[in-house]
């Protein structure tokens, strides 16, 4: 595998020829670089500080994370399923024992993105394991390495197997998805990235352009994002966080939510 570099703001791969100036993704109004400049780190570096940490969530749900936190902080959500596994968005870091435990569930047939924050080394995890990666293609400008293993899908949304389906909502992105899981809770289940965002009270659902620079969305863009998740039935949610788990009301939270936009 070529040499590569990540972005410490963001978790971005890219291939190593020499330093950039700036991350293409973190230059983007949606995210940002730091006061203190463009960082970068090797995978090399990225291991010798820090390790993967696995959570079980439900009996068909787990979810890997960065420890101690890294870039944008996100988890990956591994569902589990009969005829086969979806991981859901990815973490910049994958290590032997996290490689031994998936396969230990049956390895992964798909991989699927919320949206460009979250590709990180998507090449490296598809690669180990020999599965597809779907993003739409609304947003194939923001893939900075097209893999073999990257397939581009068009539309509203995608169906996988075992009910699970990619839904197009767009808003942060043109090309911002979620996966609709219908066996891990009665109405089905959203994991969402931060498609869209529940906020540390779990009272209440936004969905913005950038959350780290506090820029909404046009009302008319709310309004028909409203009506996408209004044709979606769901009673559990699970963000980009740990903390972003939700299996309580979760429509009347995002109706309620959803409503404060247009009084």
């Amino acid at each position: 595998m070529k040499q590569q570099i990540i972005c410490s703001t963001c978790g971005t791969y890219y291939p190593f020829t020499s330093f950039p100036d700036s991350c293409t993704i973190c230059s983007d109004e949606r995210q940002y670089i730091p006061d203190g400049g463009q960082l970068w780190t090797m995978p090399e570096d990225l291991h010798q500080k820090h390790s993967i940490k696995l959570n079980k969530i439900t009996e068909h749900l787990y979810e890997f994370e960065i420890n101690p936190t890294f870039a944008i902080g996100q988890r990956a959500l591994l569902v589990l399923s009969e005829r086969g596994n979806v991981l859901w968005d990815c973490i910049p870091m994958l290590d032997e024992l996290t490689i031994e435990f998936i396969k230990s569930k049956g390895g992964l047939s798909a991989i699927g993105f919320s949206h460009p924050h979250f590709y990180s080394n998507m090449n490296d995890w598809a690669e180990t394991f020999n599965c597809p990666i779907y993003i739409h293609e609304n947003d194939a400008e923001h893939v900075m390495v097209k893999g073999k293993h990257v397939q581009f899908w068009k539309g509203d949304e995608v169906t996988l197997w075992e009910g699970m389906r990619l839904i197009l909502i767009g808003g942060h992105f043109a090309g911002s998805s979620v996966l609709h899981v219908p066996f891990l809770s009665n109405q089905g289940s959203l994991i969402c990235g931060d498609t869209l965002f529940l906020s540390p009270s779990k009272k209440h659902f936004s969905v913005v352009w950038s959350s780290p620079n506090r820029m909404p969305l046009p009302l008319s863009e709310m309004s028909r994002i409203k009506e996408r998740f209004d044709s979606i039935p769901f009673d559990a949610f699970y963000g980009y966080i740990k903390t972003q788990n939700l299996t309580k009301d979760v429509k009347k939270v995002f109706e309620e939510s959803m409503n404060r936009y247009f009084l």
